[in-house]
Parts: C-alpha cells; structure tokens; sequence
C-alpha cells in the first residue's frame, strides 16, 4: 500500500482518480478548496470503511501533511475556460504557488510528485497532432493565457526541482477528457451539448463548428496517468484520445445519443479558441504501453446516463 495525495481530489479527473487508487489498494488523501470541486463526487468514500480522507485547504498556502506521502498528483486548477476566465487569479496562483507548494512538499517527504499539464500548452497549435517536442503558439496576454501560462510556469518549475533538487517528477499533458462527475456548469463541449440537449434547449456552437477535439473519456485518461506516475519518465507525456471530430460533429451525436430534438445555433468562435486539437501519443504508446480503449459511442451512452440522471430525466 502506497499513500497517495491527490490534490484536487473532489473535481472530475480527481475524483476519479481517487476510486482508482483506492481499488488498488493505496492509501489516499483528497486535498480540494472546492473552488471547481464538489465533495458529492467523493462522498460516497467518505461514508465508507476506506484508507480515504479528505482535507478542505486551497494548496496556494502552505501544504502540511502528517506522516508518510509517497506519491503526489497535483491536479488542482480550474480547467474550464468558464471558470478560469471567472477564477482568473486563482488559476494564475494554483499554477505557480500551489506547484511551488507540491514540489516543496514532494522534497520534504521525498515524494514522487506528478504535474497535471495540459494540451493547453500548445495554444492554438500550427503543429498537427501535437507531439511533446512542440513548443506551442500561445498568447501570452490574450483572455486564456491565465490558464496557459500557469501550466507553462508549473511544468518549468516542476522541471527546475527535477534536476536542482533531485525531485521525483512527472508530467502529463491532458488532452480534452469527458465522462461522469463533470459539472453540469463546467462550460467545456460535452457538458454543454449534453445539459442543453436534454432539456431540448438549442445547441450552441462556436464559430463554424469546423475545429476539432480529440476527446478521451476518463478511465483510459487516469490509466493512462497513473501507468505515467508508477514510470521513470521525467519529461512530459500527452495523454489523450488520436480520433479527432469536429465540434459540429460532436452536437450532432449527442442531439443522437440523447435522442433530443435541440437545433443547433451559432455564435462568434471565443478569443484564442483553438482550431485543431489532437495528440500524438507515441510517447505513451512506446514509454507506458498505453493507449485509449473506450470509444466515443461507449463513452458517451456512460455520459448521458449521468447527465440525465443529474439533470433529473431519468
């Protein structure tokens, strides 16, 4: 048994992560200011007889942890453009301070501490598919550049500890992820789509609906980055789904998988917006023996029955 602190523990990726540890049979401690988290989606392992805890604290301050730590996932920030353009100190701060404070700890317990990037980092990208060695074309003044420039900030420092301090590093780049335990207000693609489908509201879609997502559900996600964690790579990792669709393409599935009579409208592309976003994941492939298993179809049938569900229409 390992013991795992999982920073951002109560959010979507977070969440799932800790049901995945915990049926590994790690220890695991949830860290969350549920600023974007919600402890509904770890409420369920508070109640029961589990090496599970949770601690409210905004990892901006000071990170103190009794006892041993011997893994630390660092996925705390917001992550929807909805939330960082609302939060956007906040995110600017969890991306540098709250990063300090992980590899600060991750030294003192002499913890392997792993670093959740993000596609992001590539901007609105004039490489296709992205690989790792793509230094990205990002707008570092521009309305999303809070989120984008925090993660560039916490993969160097992240870095800067690896080969200063001898740190236990790892670094994931996430590609677009969906799946249960997303807020039904998150503001990304597949909530949107699947909140106004089902209360058969018109579907939004920005600009023409010709850019892409590559978009990987959840479970191949945190496999994939825990195969990450357990590795000996030190340099980042794109995590993510190769099958591009449209943003078009995607509305258009869930009004199917719905089973909606919602129209779809249009409405100006946002500031920054990138057209293309799909992952070359050669590296996972060939370092960590990884790549998605579940399908769009699949994962979408699993998402609609939690939104419906939220949404109460089952």
């Amino acid at each position: 048994m390992k013991r795992v602190l999982v920073l951002g523990g109560a959010g979507f990726i977070g969440s799932h992560f800790c049901d995945f540890l915990l049926d590994k049979g790690h220890s695991v401690v949830a860290m969350d200011n549920l600023i974007t988290g919600d402890l509904n989606n770890i409420k369920h392992l508070i109640a029961e007889d589990k090496p599970f805890s949770f601690v409210e604290h905004d990892i901006t301050e000071h990170i103190e942890i009794e006892g041993d730590v011997d893994y630390i996932l660092n996925l705390a920030s917001p992550a929807s453009p909805v939330d960082y353009l609302e939060h956007p100190i906040a995110t600017l701060k969890v991306g540098s301070m709250g990063t300090h404070n992980s590899l600060g700890l991750a030294r003192k317990k002499g913890a392997v501490v792993l670093l959740a990037s993000t596609s992001e980092i590539y901007g609105d990208p004039i490489v296709h598919p992205q690989r790792e060695d793509y230094w990205g074309n990002v707008n570092s003044i521009g309305p999303r550049s809070v989120y984008d420039e925090a993660k560039r900030y916490a993969e160097a420092i992240t870095m800067a500890y690896n080969r200063y301090h001898g740190v236990k590093t790892r670094i994931v780049r996430i590609f677009n992820t969906y799946g249960t335990n997303m807020r039904l207000k998150d503001g990304r693609a597949i909530p949107n789509f699947m909140c106004q489908a089902i209360n058969g509201e018109d579907i939004t879609v920005y600009g023409d609906g010709s850019q892409t997502r590559s978009l990987c559900y959840v479970s191949d996600l945190v496999e994939g980055i825990y195969r990450l964690l357990i590795s000996d790579e030190i340099m980042p990792v794109n995590i993510g789904n190769p099958n591009e669709i449209t943003i078009l393409e995607l509305a258009e599935r869930v009004i199917k998988e719905t089973g909606s009579k919602s129209k779809i409208i249009y409405k100006d592309l946002p500031v920054d917006d990138p057209k293309q976003r799909c992952p070359d994941i050669t590296m996972a492939k060939n370092i960590l023996n990884w790549e998605p298993k579940i399908g769009l179809e699949e994962g979408l049938k699993s998402t609609t029955k939690y939104f419906m569900e939220k949404l109460g229409k089952n």
